[in-house]
């Protein structure tokens, strides 16, 4: 099923799609230690309804109703809606993520863990400042928060942390 979602995009990087949410599963698995199978899933279509906004159904047959809102709980409204991005948008969006379940969290925050890493490949320079900020505030401060709820939101939070660090060294973000 990812493969049809993603199939023929690529993202900013100029990479297939499909590399990305590989990389947010094995990011989950290996870093954060996740091992159910559901998260795992969502994990590996967690941005098919903001990439394809019409693999909505097809999800709703092959996975269930489940699936859907939760890949609608961690999608932005602005690409449910199919609609450009407005400057209100980004508190929308965190407080949408702020409302995620540890599972969404864990999802959201290994997503910005490759984002961030593979960050150094987008030609945006806006991006990757966009990123950075708000990874400093609030990413980080969301995920210490959340960091007692499990094992694996702890070691989410200790590698965004590492994150910001390496940025920090590299002179991209403040100290």
């Amino acid at each position: 099923m990812s493969l049809t979602v993603y199939e023929g995009r690529v993202r900013d990087q100029g990479t297939p799609y499909i590399e990305h949410p590989l990389a947010v599963v094995a990011i989950l698995r290996d870093e954060l230690h996740v091992s159910h199978p559901e998260t795992l899933i969502l994990g590996l279509l967690h941005d098919a309804l903001e990439v394809t906004p019409s693999s909505e159904p097809e999800i709703a047959i092959r996975l269930g109703r489940f699936f859907v809102e939760e890949l609608r709980a961690m999608t932005p409204d602005h690409r449910l809606e199919g609609r450009s991005r407005q400057a209100t948008d980004e508190t929308v969006w965190r407080t949408k993520v702020r409302r995620l379940s540890s599972n969404g969290l864990l999802i959201r925050f290994a997503d910005r863990i490759h984002n961030l890493r593979d960050l150094r490949h987008s030609p945006d320079a806006a991006r990757h400042q966009r990123f950075i900020a708000s990874l400093a505030d609030f990413y980080i401060p969301l995920a210490q928060a959340a960091q007692t709820e499990s094992s694996e939101l702890k070691a989410a939070y200790e590698a965004l942390q590492e994150e910001h660090d390496r940025y920090r060294i590299s002179g991209m973000a403040p100290a």
